[in-house]
């Protein structure tokens, strides 16, 4: 990784929390356990940024359309987190393939 690249992620870092703070506050509230969430799962596809990026346009339409971030998601947070990554790989899972390799050697 570049410095190119270090920088072009720090700008679309600050774009997409720009984003963020533009929502309504219940969104943002939700948008930053979302991401908490997240960054403890910790989802392979986290990193390229557009499961956030995605979770986040669809939270600018809801609130445009005037819905609720509740109505939208649902009351459990986490289950709407669970369900976006269920088929995604996670870090534990790679560690758990590690593991499971220099077991077998």
């Amino acid at each position: 990784m570049g410095i190119r690249d270090i920088i072009e992620g720090k700008r679309e870092w600050r774009a997409q929390v720009a984003r963020v703070k533009a929502l309504p506050p219940d969104y943002q509230i939700v948008y930053k356990e979302i991401q908490k969430y997240f960054f403890r799962v910790g989802p392979v596809e986290l990193v390229g940024g557009s499961l956030l990026s995605g979770i986040l346009d669809f939270f600018e339409e809801g609130a445009a359309a005037g819905t609720g971030v509740i109505e939208l998601i649902g009351s459990d947070v986490a289950a709407f987190c669970d369900d976006l990554i269920k088929d995604s790989r996670t870090y534990a899972d790679l560690y758990q393939e590690s593991v499971g390799k220099e077991d077998a050697n």
